[in-house]
């Protein structure tokens, strides 16, 4: 699982939008963002491109002080393995970075030997 989101924060998800083919991808980073609606495309306001999010289902609530609601959006930056493969992540990956094959709704997502990619990585999943 990933270290900085946990299941108490995705307990209202209901579905995953993915908007490349994540069977495609080592790695996807994933954080929480707030915003106005519960389903459909949420805005994307950092470098590098948006590659999915995740909608809603009718019983979440809005932030009573925003009226916000908090989404998981998964994203890579310019610099992330899939378009730099021998630069800063050619070993290992960034802190938030999970598989994103082991993404669902309401589930975390895992880091695997192929999210990590690097001689830790491998070693672990050979023993």
């Amino acid at each position: 699982m990933s270290s900085l989101l946990t299941e108490g924060d995705l307990t209202h998800e209901a579905d995953v939008v993915w908007l490349e083919d994540p069977g495609n991808l080592d790695y996807v980073r994933q954080a929480l963002d707030k915003t106005p609606r519960r389903r459909n495309k949420p805005r994307y306001a950092r470098d590098g491109r948006m590659v999915g999010y995740t909608e809603l289902n009718d019983t979440a609530d809005a932030d009573p002080d925003s009226g916000l609601y908090r989404r998981r959006v998964f994203f890579l930056l310019p610099h992330d393995r899939d378009n730099d493969p021998d630069g800063l992540y050619q070993k290992g990956a960034p802190g938030e970075a999970v598989d994103p094959r082991t993404i669902e709704p309401k589930k975390v997502g895992e880091k695997t030997p192929r999210s990590q990619r690097g001689p830790g990585a491998i070693a672990a999943a050979s023993a």
